[in-house]
């Protein structure tokens, strides 16, 4: 009966080496069919996408709102571009600017064509700067420990949900740095905190977007939550009573509407250490209104971009977009200057530090973002899924990575800001 079995055995053993062998070569069949289609543009079964983390999106949206979050205000105050989608890192997109029509002439009949008037659109590049992951992992022996506590699936929930915590605040800050830097003019008294008697700092920044010739709607003023308690306090006073912080403003960010800005509470709001120049004073030249570039003579020290200036006999305040660090020539933002300088040195003075509240109408700034890019081939990721940050409206991209004996969880998301019209931007000093 041994003697028997020994050929069933043998059969056996030969029926599950060919079985192997076969697996082995359909999975290299499959692979190198997914590479054929790859070569005409076909994503095959095989690309990015395919397994994804949907049975972990609920836990996800769970964390984060237990998560401490911190307030977002320049996120959605401004314009989302979906079409950085084609963008890749650092290459550039363009985005149109017209000029100013500077061609008016008196109507003349004539029986001829009159003379052409050709205008020179310009633009601006918004670049992909940023590529960055927020990541996490674990290993089995660490999930395995955990699991005798609070438990793995419940603590990986609030990894999620800081990694996008932290992926939004980054892009706050970029957009608070750019809008302070982009910012045409500036109001208010540096150091000191607006809105303590009344709302009339809004109706002044209402002015210069009115005469820069922003557009009406669609405004927003992003404090810090400084300006915010001060706001409240204002409100809150029986004076006040009729103006009233309603349940619908205060779940979409806002904390009221008035003089055609929605207010918002960011934490990113950025606090601006001011340059160390002195007794500069414009060169003698003389300066037309609208000029944005202004040589400056005799001061020393350092004018950095961010300061805000005055000149003499001008009560306008500017913001400087490029400083310089001696006797040199500094650049204001657009629309320049409200006045004209004489020709004569006129004395420049540098404000003081100050918190950088902006008000802004919506196409002044531009957020671009989009996922990190895939192979077509795919990559060695095991799990990809798109998630949406509720607070923010932001998309990211959830990935799993398998190792030795552990795994690695990473959001992703890349992004570029660009302030488009600085002449709708204006800084509400506090």
């Amino acid at each position: 009966m041994k003697f028997l079995s020994l050929p069933f055995r043998l059969v056996a053993a030969l029926s599950v080496a060919s079985f192997r062998l076969a697996a082995v070569l359909i999975a290299a069949i499959a692979v190198v069919f997914a590479n054929f289609l790859a070569l005409f543009g076909v994503k095959s079964v095989f690309a990015c996408g395919l397994n994804t983390l949907t049975s972990l999106i609920p836990d996800c949206y769970a964390a984060l709102d237990v998560v401490s979050r911190e307030l977002v205000g320049f996120i959605p105050s401004v314009t989302r571009d979906s079409s950085a989608d084609r963008v890749a890192l650092n290459q550039t997109l363009r985005v149109l600017q017209t000029t100013a029509n500077t061609s008016g002439r008196n109507i003349a009949p004539a029986m001829s064509f009159p003379t052409t008037a050709d205008q020179s659109p310009g633009n601006k590049s918004l670049t992909i700067t940023k590529q960055r992951a927020f990541p996490f992992n674990w290993t089995g022996e660490e999930q395995k420990s955990i699991n005798t506590g609070p438990g793995y699936l419940n603590v990986r929930q609030f990894n999620i949900a800081q990694a996008l915590r932290a992926a939004v605040n980054e892009i706050e800050v970029d957009l608070a740095v750019a809008a302070q830097l982009g910012s045409s003019r500036a109001y208010g008294t540096a150091g000191t905190t607006p809105f303590a008697t009344n709302l009339a700092e809004s109706a002044q920044l209402k002015k210069i977007l009115d005469d820069n010739g922003a557009p009406a709607a669609d405004r927003s003023i992003v404090i810090n939550t400084t300006g915010g308690a001060a706001l409240r306090t204002l409100l809150n006073n029986p004076l006040n009573a009729n103006i009233a912080l309603t349940g619908d403003m205060t779940r979409q960010g806002m904390i009221l509407d008035v003089n055609g800005f929605k207010f918002r509470e960011a934490a990113q709001v950025q606090s601006i250490t001011k340059g160390t120049g002195t007794l500069y004073t414009s060169s003698a030249a003389g300066f037309a209104k609208g000029t944005t570039s202004i040589p400056i003579i005799t001061g020393s020290g350092t004018v950095v971009a961010g300061d805000v200036i005055t000149f003499a006999g001008d009560t306008n305040k500017y913001v400087v977009t490029v400083g310089v660090a001696a006797p040199g020539t500094i650049t204001i933002a657009a629309p320049g200057l409200m006045q004209a300088l004489p020709a004569s040195a006129q004395a420049m003075t540098i404000g003081g530090n100050y918190t950088a509240n902006v008000g802004l109408s919506r196409n002044a700034m531009l957020l671009a973002t989009r996922l990190p890019a895939c192979p077509e081939e795919g990559d060695l990721a095991i799990l990809r899924e798109t998630i949406t940050d509720p607070l923010s409206g932001l998309s990211f991209e959830l990935v799993v990575w398998p190792g030795q004996r552990m795994i690695l969880y990473e959001i992703g998301v890349c992004w570029g800001t660009l302030a488009v019209k600085p002449e709708h931007m204006a800084i509400l000093l506090g």
